[in-house]
């Protein structure tokens, strides 16, 4: 690829960026942590109470891109074949013989909206496993591949827990980032409800096609990240973990620490950041922006943590103001 046409797919990033500005106001970072889980190829779970536009906000990242979308609400009564697929038993009206053909479910998209994922089963959250992580389906002893690219948003209130199924440990470790909406501050809330009142309806238009996805996401395994801050990634996911490596300001608090799919998550989300800053390496800062986001799931605390009120990300800013980085 040459320099030019690294500035082309650089400047599409901007012009995704302001796209999904024309229906989100505010959540910069958010917007900006989305994107990154797209570049990097991984896929990003987001929570938050309801109101926020999450729903909004994913909508609007499919209406830009040239991507197939759709949307599956999670119900406690939603099977595995609404999402996969089911074989259909037909006749051939011509020769009499019967046959079965699937039938693809809605995960055979680009982008799939997975909506209120904790509100279904375990058996049916567990059916997006090999989708999520091998981008196929398995069914009657067939692999169906899909299509490419494939990203994954789940979302998830963290305030009901009546009805809901928390997300196993193997399949919070399939999202790349957990991403985390807050409320919006008094200006953009002001700026929303002027928005979203009056006639005009906010459009966001398409600016970004699959190849140019598949193009970024190739283009950020190229993006370098230098020896010290690959050793400095490397203590960090092994701090994490209860044993000799891990501080002492955290070690009371964390009873299970992340895997190395932590690390590689954090390399490929650092490097994704860096190109949407419009670098062709990542640095120490991009690390730092990204550590909450790519371990706040993947930690098990332990109950003194949540007697004394310690949260992930309280870990996680303990864990980079002692484990020690490039230069230190």
């Amino acid at each position: 690829m040459t320099e030019a046409d690294i500035e082309v797919r650089l400047s599409g990033l901007a012009d995704l960026r302001a796209a999904i500005g024309q229906a989100i106001v505010g959540q910069a970072a958010v917007v900006e942590q989305l994107l990154i889980g797209l570049i990097a190829g991984g896929h990003c779970l987001l929570e938050g109470v309801p109101g926020l536009g999450k729903t909004l906000l994913v909508r609007s990242l499919g209406e830009a891109l040239h991507l197939d979308f759709r949307r599956v609400q999670f119900t406690p009564d939603l099977m595995p074949s609404d999402i996969l697929g089911t074989e259909l038993l037909e006749e051939d009206h011509g020769t009499g013989k019967r046959h079965f053909r699937f039938q693809q479910g809605p995960v055979f998209t680009n982008l799939l909206l997975a909506d209120e994922l904790n509100r279904t089963p375990p058996k049916t959250q567990a059916a997006l496993l090999e989708a999520m992580q091998e981008r196929t389906v398995s069914y009657g002893g067939t692999t169906h591949v899909l299509p490419t690219p494939f990203f994954v948003l789940a979302t998830q209130n963290p305030i009901e827990q009546a009805g809901t199924y928390p997300l196993p440990e193997a399949q919070l470790d399939r999202f790349l980032l957990h991403v985390r909406l807050d409320y919006p501050t008094e200006a953009e809330e002001r700026d929303i409800l002027a928005a979203t009142t009056g006639s005009g309806l906010a459009t966001v238009p398409r600016v970004m096609s699959g190849d140019d996805v598949l193009a970024l996401q190739s283009l950020v395994r190229d993006v370098h990240l230098s020896p010290d801050l690959l050793d400095w990634i490397t203590r960090l996911i092994r701090a994490t973990r209860p044993g000799e490596a891990m501080p002492d300001a955290v070690r009371s608090y964390v009873r299970w620490g992340a895997g190395p799919r932590a690390g590689q998550s954090l390399v490929l989300a650092a490097k994704a950041r860096a190109l949407l800053h419009g670098r062709l390496a990542a640095t120490r800062e991009d690390v730092a922006a990204l550590a909450a986001p790519v371990l706040r799931h993947r930690l098990i605390l332990a109950f003194a943590a949540e007697a004394e009120g310690i949260s992930p990300d309280t870990v996680v800013d303990r864990l980079l103001a002692t484990v020690r980085g490039p230069g230190a």
